[in-house]
């Protein structure tokens, strides 16, 4: 079964990223940095999701990170679904983390439950097939939106049409130049239509 490793954030000063990734998310190996000054504007086409057990450790989260530097794109708040809020990191990478829980069940924590990819494209049902074709089983598929079944993935992985995942966001669907992300698999290497690169995890191993 096809699982994500860790995921690499090209970014322009990687001391600066390592140091703002322990300090806001603490996330260890999963997410990596290194080295980039590809040219890029605008949404990169691209978020990573932080899935946490209580609505205190969403804002737990969120403040961490922006006392590090991010900048806060959604504030914290309820919703039909649960809690959650969106903060930008200083390399440019979108960071949501949410809940759907109502309420605490008990003091604040740091733990993530959960870190899913979710990758905007252009063509929700033909990058479904791709990426079926190279292995991934649906989990749950509903309009913009498909979840891929990883369930022993470090990394999770979902596809949602651009406009849709933008909004989500809380940015501007414009966009160009590099992702600036690169996604360390057994299944790579390939690169999927729209642009997002797939490497071996041995190649984004730190060195």
């Amino acid at each position: 079964m096809t699982a994500i490793e860790s995921v690499t954030l090209e970014v322009p000063d990687t001391a600066a990223a390592t140091a703002f990734y322990d300090a806001a998310f603490g996330l260890g190996p999963r997410v990596r940095v290194r080295a980039s000054n590809a040219p890029t504007d605008g949404f990169r086409g691209f978020t990573l999701s932080l899935v946490v057990s209580q609505p205190s450790t969403v804002s737990s989260l969120i403040d961490s990170a922006v006392e590090a530097g991010a900048t806060t794109l959604k504030p914290v708040a309820k919703s039909l679904w649960g809690y959650g809020g969106v903060a930008q990191a200083p390399d440019g990478a979108i960071w949501k983390v949410a809940t759907s829980a109502k309420r605490d069940s008990g003091p604040a924590t740091r733990e993530v439950d959960k870190i899913v990819l979710l990758v905007a494209v252009a063509d929700v049902a033909a990058s479904k097939r791709f990426y079926g074709d190279r292995g991934l089983s649906v989990g749950k598929s509903f309009g913009k939106y498909v979840e891929f079944a990883m369930p022993s993935s470090p990394v999770q992985l979902g596809l949602y049409a651009r406009r849709a995942l933008a909004k989500d966001a809380g940015v501007s669907p414009e966009g160009t130049g590099s992702h600036r992300l690169t996604i360390g698999s057994d299944a790579g290497p390939f690169t999927d239509p729209d642009g997002f690169a797939w490497e071996p995890a041995s190649l984004l191993l730190p060195k």
